[in-house]
């Protein structure tokens, strides 16, 4: 969400970038769901999924992800059921351990506030994979619920990480798995392990992966650079427990300007593949090679929404022509 702007303009600008880039013919498009902050907007994933399902036709629509400790395993199930029967083959469930909040956010968020939520995510992700896939035992007190709204018709479920314990889980339970490199660049070694530990599941013989990297293109490198610094000045702060909007260019700017070091850090801390496509794309591939990635996924915050869809049509430029 940039600073200027309402919530309701990102939640309408996501819709439209959606349509923009299955135009441009990319594969996919996930949303996020982060709460408590006025640098993102969307906090139901499925509301957007549904809004996108409907402005699009063809291209995969899905979750990046829903953050499964806040909800019941079969909320979720019969959600995104009614998804995948109102845009069918088209859904995509990515799910995530990570409370996309502060801890009060998270507890905010609890049903029942007299104890602190369990750490189960394990049995809850394996619950919600049985109604999913109908395969709770005839036996068991919840099978009648499997008999999902949406029908035949169910979401491809994804295991979203950023450590190496997401990469066991996705392995153990044969499930893909989309890596966040734009939040931890050391994840070629967890992808590599996910892949040689895989153990194929009934909905996926072979272990498929997403690397999710943070791009920005622009028509020059100095062009890119100055765009990025929007995204630079949120998350320097974001990292430091101050929660901004996306500021305007020459606000950050000013602020790298008054503290290098601090964003330095960041630099340390984050990937960030930024300029040209002649400079951007040869880092997308090498990443895509590194990782053994089957896809890779773009992530692009700047302040200007019309920076980020010009952004994706390089992109797409770029990768088409080769």
């Amino acid at each position: 969400m940039s600073q200027g702007s309402t919530g309701a303009d990102a939640l309408r600008h996501s819709v439209n970038l959606a349509r923009l880039t299955e135009q441009l013919g990319f594969s996919r498009y996930w949303v996020a769901e982060h709460h408590g902050t006025p640098m993102l907007a969307c906090a139901s994933p499925e509301v957007l999924v549904a809004a996108i399902g409907s402005a699009t036709s063809r291209i995969r629509v899905g979750s990046g992800g829903v953050m499964l400790p806040h909800y019941s395993p079969l909320k979720v199930a019969e959600t995104f059921s009614m998804l995948s029967g109102l845009y069918g083959e088209r859904i995509d469930l990515a799910i995530g351990r990570a409370p996309g909040s502060d801890p009060v956010t998270a507890f905010a968020l609890q049903r029942d506030r007299r104890t602190a939520a369990p750490d189960d995510f394990p049995e809850q992700l394996a619950e919600l994979l049985a109604y999913v896939h109908d395969r709770l035992p005839v036996t068991h007190r919840f099978a009648r619920l499997a008999r999902l709204p949406g029908g035949t018709m169910r979401p491809d479920v994804w295991l979203l990480g950023s450590s190496p314990q997401s990469g066991i889980w996705a392995a153990e339970l044969g499930l893909p798995y989309a890596f966040a490199d734009f939040i931890n660049p050391d994840g070629v070694e967890i992808a590599r392990r996910y892949r040689q530990d895989f153990k194929p599941s009934p909905t996926h013989p072979e272990p498929r992966v997403i690397a999710a990297i943070w791009a920005l293109c622009a028509e020059t490198d100095d062009e890119a650079q100055r765009l990025a610094a929007s995204s630079r000045m949120a998350f320097t702060l974001f990292l430091q427990g101050r929660l901004i909007p996306v500021p305007p260019v020459d606000i950050a700017l000013e602020f790298i300007t008054q503290h290098p070091h601090e964003v330095e850090a960041l630099g340390q801390r984050r990937r960030w593949l930024v300029g040209s496509p002649a400079t951007v794309a040869p880092g997308v591939e090498a990443l895509a090679r590194d990782y053994g990635a089957d896809e890779v996924m773009i992530v692009t915050i700047t302040h200007d929404h019309a920076a980020r869809r010009r952004s994706y049509e390089l992109l797409a430029e770029v990768f088409a022509a080769g």
